[in-house]
């Protein structure tokens, strides 16, 4: 069995505020195989945290292909929320929250199996620092005058 890694990440500042979200894909050797970020406009914490849970699942599928099927996906996230809802050890109840839930769910059927960890935010730095640079880089734009949408 083949092994795909992703650490996701999502904030926001403020709640709701500006979010970004990002992703790290890596072998099962560390290697990072794709990473992005992206401002998500005005959301809260737990809507970007579930952006960058379902943008990272899309890009691994990007990764293995048409050999998902194949693949263990281990998912590694800073969120416990996240992660026990993802095990279903905790419902959701937030209608936009369950709406990304479902999504999750749809594309996890791709690959032979899912895990969902916690990890500590520091073991999640690099993807957090995405998560910022995204933000950051939007709101640098709009400080100078720039248009609030850039997509």
């Amino acid at each position: 069995m083949k092994v795909l890694n992703l650490f996701s990440d999502g904030g926001a500042r403020g709640n709701p505020g500006p979010a970004g979200a990002a992703a790290i894909v890596t072998d099962e050797h560390g290697k990072t195989l794709d990473q992005f970020c992206a401002f998500l406009g005005k959301a809260t914490n737990n809507e970007a945290e579930y952006a960058g849970l379902l943008l990272g699942i899309e890009r691994a599928m990007r990764v293995c292909g048409k050999d998902c099927p194949q693949y263990t996906l281990n998912v590694f996230m800073d969120s416990e929320l996240l992660v026990k809802q993802m095990r279903g050890e905790y419902k959701i109840k937030d209608p936009e929250l369950q709406s990304f839930a479902i999504k999750v769910q749809g594309l996890r059927k791709d690959f032979a199996k899912v895990t969902f960890s916690h990890i500590p935010r520091a073991k999640n730095s690099e993807t957090d620092a995405l998560v910022n640079e995204a933000i950051d880089m939007v709101l640098k734009h709009l400080h100078k005058g720039g248009q609030e949408r850039l997509f």
